[in-house]
C-alpha cells in the first residue's frame, strides 16, 4: 500500500487513482512519438528529400542528441531546486508541452534548402526540440519512484505507461509515413506530417500534466549538483551501471532498426508504403504480449523475463537478414516476432530501474532517483542518436546515393545489401552486448512498504524517505553496493 500527499495537498493512500494512472500513461504519447518519428523519418527526409549526403545527415542527427545528453542532468538539477507552484515535476511537464510541439513542426518545415544548408537547419531545430523534450521527459521518468513505494503498484503504473507508449509508436509510426508519402515524398507532405505529429505530442503532454494533478508524493528525490557528481554516484551503484548499459545497447539496436525501416521498405521490399505494415507488425503484438511478460516477470523474476525477451529479439533480427531472398511476407512475420520481444524490452527494464532506485534509497538512505533517471534518459537519447548515425555510416560505406524529391536515383546493389544487413545483423550485435550486460547485472532486494502504518506515520507521509538511512542488506554482494561516503568525498572535492 502506498500513501502520500497529492499535488493539491490531499493525503492519498492505497492504490493510485485511475485518473493518475491514465494521466501518467498519456505522457508516453510524447515519449513514443518523439522517439519514433525522428528516428524513423528524419534520416530518410535528409537523404531522399533534402539531398543531404548520408555522412552529413548522420552528423546532423548526432550533434543534437549529444547536446541532449548534456542537458538532461542539468534539467534534473533545475527541477530539484525549483520552487514553482505545483511541485518540482509537473510545472516542467507544462513547459515542455508548450514548447516541444511547435519546435517539432518546424523541424520538417524547412525553407527551400538543399544539402549542407538543409542539414544545418534541421540540426539547429532538432537541438531546440531535444531541449524541450528533456524538460518534459526527465521529471516524467522520475515520477513513478515518487508516487508510490509499492513495487506492484509501480508495475501497474509502468504498464499503463508502456501501453500508451505502444499506442503512440503504432499511431505515429504508421500514420506519419503515410502522411509524408502522400504527395510522393515532397517537402509539403513532410510539413503536413510535422504539424499532425505536433498535435499528437501536444495532446499527450498536456493530458499528462493535467492527469497527474492529484498524484500522491510519497518521496522527493534530488539530483546531484553537477554531471561529474552524477557520474560519481552512478559509478558507486554497480546494478545501475549494468542496467543502464543494457538499456543503452538495447536502445542502440532499436535506434538502428528505426533509422533503417524506411530504407528497408523502399529498397528491399520495393515500396515506401510498406513501412506502415512493417510498423503494424512491430507494434501490433505489444498490447497482446504485455500481460504475458508481466506474468512471466512475477512468476520467475524480472531479470529472467528480460533474458527471454532479449534472446528472442536477437534471434528475430538474425532471421530478418534472410528476408531479402524470401519476399515481403516472411519479413512481416519476422518483424512481428521482433515486436513480441520489443514488448518485453520496453516494459521490463523500466520495472528493473524502478526497483533499483528503491533499493538504492534503502541502502544509502538517500533519494537519488532524479540523478539516475537523468542519466538513464540521457543514455537512451544518445543511443538512439548513435543508432541513426550507425545506420547512416552503413549507407555511406555501401555507396548509398542521396537525392531530392524531384530527382530520384537508383541505388547500387551494395547499398541495398547494406540496408538489409544494417536492419538485421547490426541490431543483433547490439542485442548480444545487452545480453552480456544483463548477465552481469545483479538484482537488489527491494523492500516493500508495509501494508499498514501507524496513525502517526500518516501525519508525516510527506516527509522524505531519506529521513532515516537504512542499513545495507547482507545479501547484497559487496561489489554491488553503493558507496555514499566516497560519493560525498568526491562531491566535496
Amino acid at each position: 500500500m502506498s500513501s502520500g500527499v497529492g499535488q493539491d495537498g490531499t493525503v492519498a493512500a492505497g492504490p493510485l487513482p485511475a485518473s493518475v494512472r491514465t494521466g501518467y500513461g498519456l505522457g508516453s504519447l510524447c515519449t513514443g512519438t518523439f522517439a519514433t518519428v525522428p528516428g524513423l523519418l528524419l534520416l530518410y527526409y535528409l537523404t531522399n528529400v533534402m539531398a543531404v549526403p548520408a555522412a552529413t545527415a548522420g552528423v546532423a542527427l548526432f550533434i543534437p542528441k549529444v547536446w541532449d545528453v548534456l542537458i538532461n542532468p542539468v534539467v534534473g538539477v533545475v527541477c530539484d531546486r525549483s520552487r514553482l507552484r505545483g511541485g518540482p515535476r509537473r510545472p516542467f511537464l507544462l513547459i515542455g508541452a508548450c514548447t516541444l510541439p511547435p519546435l517539432f513542426a518546424l523541424i520538417f518545415a524547412a525553407p527551400p534548402l538543399r544539402g549542407t544548408a538543409a542539414a544545418a537547419y534541421v540540426a539547429a531545430l532538432f537541438m531546440l526540440a531535444a531541449t524541450a523534450y528533456a524538460v518534459f521527459q526527465v521529471p516524467y521518468v522520475v515520477m513513478p519512484a515518487e508516487m508510490t513505494h509499492d513495487t506492484g503498484e509501480r508495475g501497474r503504473l509502468l504498464a499503463w505507461r508502456v501501453g500508451f507508449l505502444g499506442a503512440a509508436i503504432l499511431v505515429s509510426g504508421a500514420v506519419a509515413p503515410a502522411i509524408a508519402h502522400a504527395d510522393g515524398d515532397t517537402p509539403s507532405g513532410y510539413r503536413t506530417m510535422g504539424v499532425a505529429v505536433a498535435l499528437l505530442l501536444a495532446c499527450g503532454m498536456f493530458a499528462s500534466w493535467w492527469g497527474t494533478g492529484k498524484a500522491p508524493a510519497v518521496a522527493h528525490t534530488t539530483a546531484e549538483p553537477s554531471l561529474r557528481a552524477q557520474l560519481t554516484a552512478a559509478r558507486g551503484n554497480r546494478p545501475f551501471l549494468y542496467l543502464a548499459g543494457m538499456w543503452t545497447a538495447q536502445a542502440l539496436a532499436v535506434g538502428v532498426m528505426l533509422a533503417g525501416v524506411q530504407y528497408f521498405a523502399t529498397y528491399v521490399l520495393g515500396s515506401a508504403d510498406a513501412v506502415t505494415p512493417l510498423f503494424i507488425c512491430l507494434i501490433g503484438p505489444l498490447a497482446l504480449v504485455m500481460p504475458v511478460w508481466n506474468r512471466l516477470a512475477r512468476a520467475r523474476g524480472v531479470k529472467y523475463a528480460q533474458f527471454w525477451a532479449s534472446w528472442l529479439f536477437f534471434a528475430a533480427t538474425v532471421v530478418l537478414a534472410l528476408t531479402p531472398w524470401g519476399g515481403a511476407w516472411p519479413a512481416y512475420a519476422t518483424v512481428a516476432l521482433v515486436g513480441v520481444a520489443y514488448g518485453g524490452l520496453q516494459l521490463l527494464p523500466l520495472r528493473m530501474l524502478a526497483d533499483t532506485l528503491v533499493a538504492d534509497a534503502a541502502r544509502t538512505g538517500r533519494q537519488r532517483a532524479a540523478t539516475f533517471t537523468g542519466l538513464w534518459t540521457a543514455s537512451e537519447t544518445l543511443a538512439f542518436a548513435l543508432g541513426a548515425g550507425a545506420f547512416a555510416a552503413v549507407l555511406a560505406v555501401t555507396g548509398f546515393r542521396s537525392s531530392d524529391a524531384v530527382h530520384a536515383v537508383d541505388q547500387p546493389a551494395s547499398a541495398v545489401t547494406g540496408i538489409a544487413l544494417g536492419m538485421s545483423l547490426v541490431p543483433a550485435a547490439f542485442a548480444l552486448v545487452s545480453i552480456w550486460l544483463l548477465h552481469r547485472y545483479r538484482e537488489d532486494p527491494v523492500p516493500d512498504a508495509p501494508a499498514s502504518a501507524p496513525a502517526s506515520a500518516s501525519a508525516s507521509a510527506s516527509a522524505p524517505a531519506s529521513a532515516s538511512p537504512a542499513p545495507v542488506p547482507a545479501e547484497v554482494p559487496a561489489e554491488d553496493r553503493a558507496e555514499p561516503p566516497e560519493d560525498e568525498r568526491d562531491r566535496d572535492r
